[in-house]
C-alpha cells in the first residue's frame, strides 16, 4: 500500500511587507521620541542660558547706573582723626509701582539653585513672559511688589522654556531668596513648601490660604508645576522678607560673589 506524503512546506526566506512596515514604524517612532527628547533638553538648555544672560545684563545695568549716596553716620567721635563712618539702617523697603505687562522689573537669585542661577522677573504670567527667551519668571497680577507688606507671588516653568523653577523642590529652611530691582536688594528667607491643586489660587492671597486675613508679613511665593513634566498639581514655596538694602550699599554678603562674578 502506497501512502502519499504531503509535501513539506519550506519556510520562505522572504520577509513579508507587513513585517517590514512594522519594523520601520517602530524604528521611526523610536527616532521621533529620541529627537523630541533631545530637542526638549537642548531647547531648554538654550533658553536657560539666554534667560540667564538677559538677567545678568539687566542686573549689571542697574548697578552701573546706581548713583544714590549711601546714608552714613559716625561710628565714633568725629573729632578723632581715626573716625570712620558706618552705614545705618535703610528704613522701610522701597516698593516700586507695578509696571506694564511683560516689562522686566527684577532679577531673582537663589544660591540653592546654583551660583550661575539668575532669572528676570517681569509683570504677568502669560506665554509672553513664561515662554520668553529673555524673561522666564512672571509676577502674578494683583499680588504685591518686592518689599511690600503682603504676598509678592511669582511663577515659572519647572521643566521647559528654561526651567526657571526646576530645583524649587530642593529649597531648605533658611535658604536665601534674593530679589534685585533698580532700587536695591530684597533678602527673603525660605520657610516652607506645600503642594496644591491648580485651582487653589488662595496661595496668592496677601496672607496665603487665608484671603480674609490682614497681612502683616512681607512674603514671597514661588510657584511652579509638579511633578516634573506634568501639570497635575502646583508646588508652592514661601519665604519671608529678612532685610533690604539699596544698590549703593552693595549686594548682601552671600550674594556679593555671585554679583561680582557676573560683572
Amino acid at each position: 500500500m502506497i501512502v502519499s506524503k504531503r509535501p513539506r512546506r519550506v519556510k520562505s526566506g522572504r520577509i513579508s511587507a507587513v513585517g517590514v512596515l512594522g519594523e520601520l514604524l517602530m524604528t521611526s517612532a523610536a527616532l521621533v521620541l529620541l529627537f523630541l527628547g533631545w530637542q526638549l533638553w537642548w531647547n531648554d538648555m538654550l533658553m536657560a542660558n539666554s534667560q540667564s544672560s538677559a538677567a545678568r545684563q539687566i542686573s549689571q545695568d542697574w548697578i552701573d547706573s546706581s548713583t544714590s549716596p549711601l546714608e552714613l553716620v559716625p561710628s565714633v567721635d568725629p573729632a578723632e582723626p581715626s573716625a570712620e563712618p558706618i552705614a545705618v539702617g535703610y528704613g522701610a523697603p522701597i516698593v516700586a509701582a507695578v509696571p506694564a505687562n511683560a516689562t522686566a522689573f527684577a532679577v531673582l537669585y537663589v544660591p540653592r539653585f546654583g551660583a550661575d542661577y539668575r532669572r528676570t522677573i517681569a509683570e504677568g504670567t502669560g506665554h509672553d513672559v513664561l515662554n520668553s527667551n529673555r524673561l522666564g519668571i512672571g509676577h502674578y497680577e494683583g499680588t504685591e511688589m518686592p518689599g511690600a507688606v503682603g504676598n509678592f507671588a511669582v511663577a515659572a516653568h519647572r521643566s521647559a522654556f528654561g526651567g526657571g523653577m526646576h530645583l524649587i523642590n530642593e529649597l531648605q529652611l533658611g535658604d536665601a531668596i534674593y530679589v534685585q530691582t533698580a532700587d536695591g536688594y530684597y533678602t527673603y528667607r525660605y520657610r516652607d513648601t506645600e503642594y496644591v491643586a491648580p485651582s487653589q489660587v488662595q496661595v496668592l492671597a496677601s496672607v496665603p490660604n487665608n484671603p480674609d486675613a490682614t497681612a502683616v508679613d512681607r512674603i514671597i511665593t514661588l510657584t511652579s508645576c509638579n511633578p516634573l513634566y506634568s501639570t497635575a498639581e502646583r508646588i508652592i514655596a514661601y519665604g519671608v522678607l529678612e532685610s533690604w538694602q539699596p544698590l549703593s550699599a552693595g549686594a548682601p554678603v552671600e550674594l556679593a560673589p555671585i554679583i561680582a562674578a557676573q560683572g
